[in-house]
């Protein structure tokens, strides 16, 4: 199974609570994140949620250090987020990109990086993405929810304290989200922090332990599902999960 293959002891969350401390970014003269402040402590999926352009994926950028906030502060259990950090992050894109690899050299590109080297069980993780008997398939040739199931194997070769992706399944077909959902639902488990961004409501109420929703680059709720789907904090929360928002 999985939890012998990839985890030999779950983590100690050494990084919770993740902290914004009245984060902003702007990008040609546009307020892309505005004045956001909020503690995350839960060690289940907090589920980022907003409507189009209201920088979800900006404050993902943000909490994995690929862009620096114009002012403010982002704080992992206390301390400034630095690369030793980063390198206990991991970080999945919507699009897929790969190595113009194998699949299981996409997977060992990783390890010849690392210092130390994780001893990580690839052929088992490949196992677990559906993707073992496609090990030595140029990912190029992969399907696009299979692609996507590598870009996430891939992410756990290291085996990160914390997991950020950006609306992983979307547009994938049911058998690649509902392989990713499990294999999340895993990883949460064996005290993996996800943080995820998705437009589907119903995900959200099947993976999350807590909801953040932007809207416009403020934050507008952080509440837990439950809380959030019976009674938003915001009336721009109350309408995005009645469908009626207005942009």
């Amino acid at each position: 199974m999985f939890e012998t293959s990839y985890s030999e002891a779950p983590f100690k969350f050494e990084l919770i609570p993740i902290k914004l401390r009245s984060v902003s970014f702007q990008k040609l003269g546009n307020n892309l994140i505005d004045d956001i402040s909020l503690s995350i402590n839960s060690k289940g999926i907090t589920i980022i949620l907003g409507p189009n352009g209201a920088g979800k994926s900006i404050l993902m950028r943000l909490l994995h250090g690929l862009e620096k906030p114009s002012s403010g502060e982002v704080l992992f259990n206390g301390i400034n987020l630095n690369n030793t950090i980063r390198l206990k992050q991991a970080m999945v894109f919507q699009n897929a990109v790969l190595l113009r690899r194998t699949a299981i050299e996409n997977l060992s590109f990783v390890v010849s990086l690392q210092r130390p080297k994780q001893t990580s069980n690839l052929n088992k993780l490949l196992q677990e993405v559906g993707l073992y008997e496609k090990k030595n398939l140029p990912a190029r040739r992969l399907s696009g929810g299979e692609k996507q199931r590598l870009s996430l194997a891939r992410a756990l070769v290291s085996r990160p304290e914390i997991l950020l992706l950006d609306e992983p399944t979307a547009s994938l077909d049911p058998y690649s989200v509902q392989m990713i959902e499990t294999l999340l639902i895993k990883l949460r488990n064996q005290n993996t922090k996800i943080i995820f961004i998705t437009h589907d409501l119903n995900q959200a109420r099947r993976l999350a332990e807590d909801i953040i929703f932007i809207h416009k680059g403020k934050l507008e709720a952080y509440q837990s599902a439950r809380e959030f789907f019976n009674n938003p904090e915001s009336k721009f929360a109350q309408a995005f999960v009645q469908g009626k928002l207005i942009f």
